[in-house]
């Protein structure tokens, strides 16, 4: 073989070898800030704030700016520098226990959080049916049930295509209805009807009544959870230290619109004492919708409702039990009966587990005589377990900034000390106002209020994986069947 050919061959080899490498997939910073905003915003939340009128833009700013900016920001230099999700950060950043409870609270606040999904789902499907039945905990109990349970059913056996659904339901379940409510809402103002909550510069700032009154902004740090899944696109970007705060401003202006704009509209139309923090959504749509003689859209707009929240549970279902059932199977931290995998590699003793407590949770709406205030309550005990997590995330963050100053990072959060400061404060200051009871639930005992939200989240987010932790096995350890299905 001459020398001409052999350099031949060997460009041919080098070109057959980048061939084989696959370019880097880029994706645009606005691209990032419309997915960040798909995973985030929703109405769900929209009644809530809306019983404060003109003052939930104030109670939906703070958190924005205490809480969701920090964590953006934070979880954005960690998952450039870290793969592995928040369990690999908090291990690296604290301990592999640490680690262990922080990728536990992600999985165990879904317990609480589906009950509250599917108590909105319920409310929303009665106005198809039959309003009456939004009030109706046992109507409500029944639907979490079913719904959860067809969603396992549907996971358990591995069915693809599932997450767009997210996507579709950005636009079905969220921007659709929630342009046609604020639309509508500005044309019912337009035509000379009073607002039914005041709209004056005054009502800018939540009235004070004690401490009690400024517990409902608890529940709008839920609503911005989740920044820490999204934080993981970072390396996607082509100059993330410019890219991604654009891409983390344009999401939280939108987020902010999607969240305030159809709050403000329902309390235009529903009066604060009449909203109910599940059918509230539904109450604004008949009451706008019988204004304009169009009534016959309300039972439309609810299935689009229904819709878009199951797919959002079915892409929820499987996600952060998948990421437990992995790190459990490496260190051993779960008994073996919830390792197991079905046929289709599906962890379906850990779904079905979590579906016996989520039915026992959904009871509660039976239970509880109002139906609204076991939503509260359910949302309030999601939020103090996923706090859990962001604190242990904020110690991790700037631990690893001092411990591992050179390790590579795609993006480094500008005043990172800072940043962790304010979010751990906020997440705090939140987890323990969590504990107050809102000023709507005066006429009860608030030391019941204490001992269910209490017991609920220090008893599942702390109490469950100390146990499980301190009675491990070697034997629970298979770090080798991660890839394999079982029966």
């Amino acid at each position: 073989m001459s020398a001409a050919e052999g350099s031949s061959r060997g460009r041919d080899a080098v070109r057959a070898s980048a061939k084989a490498i696959p370019a880097p997939v880029w994706i645009s910073w606005i691209a990032l800030a419309l997915m960040t905003t798909s995973s985030v915003a929703s109405l769900r939340p929209a009644p809530t704030m809306a019983v404060y009128g003109l003052a939930a833009v104030f109670l939906y700013l703070v958190p924005a700016i205490v809480f969701l900016l920090p964590t953006s920001l934070v979880a954005a230099e960690l998952a450039s520098g870290w793969k592995g999700g928040v369990y690999k950060w908090v291990s690296e950043g604290i301990s592999k226990p640490m680690g262990f409870l922080a990728i536990w609270c992600q999985f165990a606040m879904t317990i609480f959080y589906y009950p509250t999904l599917l108590g909105f789902v319920a409310s929303t499907l009665a106005y198809v049916i039959n309003p009456d039945l939004a009030s109706n905990g046992v109507w409500t109990a029944l639907v979490i049930m079913v719904c959860y349970w067809a969603g396992v059913f549907v996971s358990s056996r591995g069915t693809k295509g599932v997450a767009g659904l997210a996507s579709w339901g950005l636009i079905i379940g969220t921007l659709i209805p929630g342009a046609v409510l604020v639309i509508l809402g500005a044309l019912f103002l337009g035509q000379g009807n009073p607002s039914a909550a005041p709209m004056t510069v005054d009502n800018l700032l939540p009235q004070w009544a004690g401490l009690a009154s400024l517990v409902l902004i608890v529940n709008n740090f839920l609503s911005y959870s989740g920044m820490e899944m999204n934080a993981v696109h970072v390396s996607s970007l082509k100059n993330p230290g410019k890219e991604y705060p654009r891409a983390i401003f344009l999401a939280m202006g939108l987020v902010l619109l999607i969240f305030i704009l159809p709050a403000l509209a329902i309390s235009w139309v529903v009066p604060a004492e009449q909203i109910s923090l599940t059918a509230g959504i539904m109450q604004a749509f008949e009451a706008v919708f019988a204004t304009f003689d169009i009534s016959w859209l309300t039972p439309i707009v609810g299935i689009m409702l229904v819709a878009a929240s199951l797919g959002g549970m079915l892409t929820w279902l499987a996600g952060p039990s998948k990421g437990l059932l992995l790190i459990s199977r490496e260190e051993g931290y779960l008994p073996p009966f919830l390792q197991k995998l079905n046929k289709n590699g599906v962890q379906q003793n850990l779904l079905v587990t979590q579906g016996i407590i989520t039915s026992i949770i959904a009871l509660g709406y039976a239970l509880i005589p109002n139906v609204s205030s076991a939503y509260w309550i359910f949302s309030v005990i999601t939020t103090q377990v996923y706090l859990i997590m962001y604190l242990l995330m904020f110690v991790a963050a700037v631990r690893l900034r001092r411990l591992h100053p050179d390790h590579p990072r795609g993006y480094r959060a500008p005043m990172l000390v800072a940043l962790c400061g304010v979010g751990f404060a906020a997440s705090l200051a939140a987890l323990l106002v969590g504990f107050i009871p809102p000023s709507q639930f005066g006429d009860s005992s608030p030391w019941i209020y204490l001992v269910i939200v209490g017991g609920g989240a220090l008893g599942l987010g702390l109490l469950v994986p100390f146990l499980f932790y301190r009675f491990r096995k070697p034997s629970w350890k298979q770090p080798a069947a991660t890839s394999g299905g079982e029966s």
